[in-house]
């Protein structure tokens, strides 16, 4: 399985949702014009918008690391709204697990598939 999904978590801090919201406009203006392997990128907020999810999924691990070179511009200003955690499932390749050492992210690896 080459395709790779992620779970982004934020827990914000007081004053931060305005900035969150800002910042999730510029990277879904990313998404659609400078990622050519993101399936899907959706965001989700709980219902007094003190926490949101970010559902995503990649055509492979290049695909990936391509969408997190156009990110890393904002990335500092986005870790800054707020607590932030995720997950990622599939199975990377050698560089992107590198990529994943020290950041908040969790990997889980395949088990059973259908």
């Amino acid at each position: 399985m080459s395709e790779l999904r992620g779970i982004a978590r934020f827990e914000f801090h007081d004053d931060k949702l305005e900035e969150f919201k800002r910042l999730a406009a510029q990277c879904m203006e990313i998404v659609r014009t400078k990622d050519t392997g993101t399936l899907q990128y959706d965001t989700y907020f709980n219902n007094d918008e003190s926490q949101a999810m970010v559902l995503e999924r990649f055509r492979d691990s290049e695909a990936l690391l391509q969408h997190g070179a156009n990110m890393a511009h904002l990335m500092e200003s986005i870790m800054a709204t707020g607590d932030v955690s995720g997950e990622l499932l599939g199975d990377p390749n050698a560089e992107l697990r590198a990529n994943l050492d020290g950041s908040p992210v969790r990997l889980f690896t395949p088990y059973q598939l259908l």
